[in-house]
């Protein structure tokens, strides 16, 4: 089984010397229940400054993957973003560890003075994940349900077009 960890990278030199590996962190509680290879970001070999590279280096790491683990326990970039958008057109499960009262996740949240909303999470990441877990140890409870589950592809676009139809009628 291969596992694409979709999360922040260290941009520069400064930032590699203070960045926390949470893939480190990650693989270390995934090897207690899973048997698996993990697909890491370039370790150095890449031309950074060649960005079609980069692009075609995940997206093909996506496309050969099992399923994609998303860490949004921190403000996710563009570049994570875009690799959940990735893995929808290649159909592939995304698992997102979201924990409540993150940057992207509240609880308790008054929209307006009338829509209160009890466990808000960005509508993007919600409608991209497949699975949403508040930490990594939880994929142990659904390891069994990623790969045999239907999962939403890149038509979960077009569904929400159609659904806000349906709600909210165009004029």
């Amino acid at each position: 089984m291969k596992i694409y960890l979709a999360g922040s990278v260290p941009k520069g030199t400064a930032e590699e010397k203070e960045f926390n590996n949470w893939r480190l962190k990650y693989k270390e509680i995934l090897d207690k229940f899973l048997d698996a290879e993990y697909i890491m970001p370039d370790s150095g070999q890449m031309d950074e400054s060649d960005f079609l590279l980069i692009v075609g280096k995940d997206s093909r790491s996506i496309k050969i993957c099992d399923f994609v683990i998303v860490n949004a326990e921190d403000k996710l970039g563009a570049g994570t973003s875009m690799e959940m958008v990735i893995a929808k057109h290649f159909k592939k499960p995304v698992v997102t560890v979201m924990p409540k009262n993150s940057h992207h996740r509240r609880s308790n949240v008054t929209f307006r003075d009338k829509y209160f909303v009890e466990d808000w999470m960005n509508p993007f990441i919600y409608t991209f994940s497949d699975y949403i877990v508040e930490n990594v140890a939880e994929i142990e409870k659904i390891k069994d349900k990623i790969l045999t589950s239907p999962i939403k592809d890149i038509s979960i676009i077009d569904q929400a077009i159609l659904h806000r139809e349906k709600k909210q009628p165009l004029i």
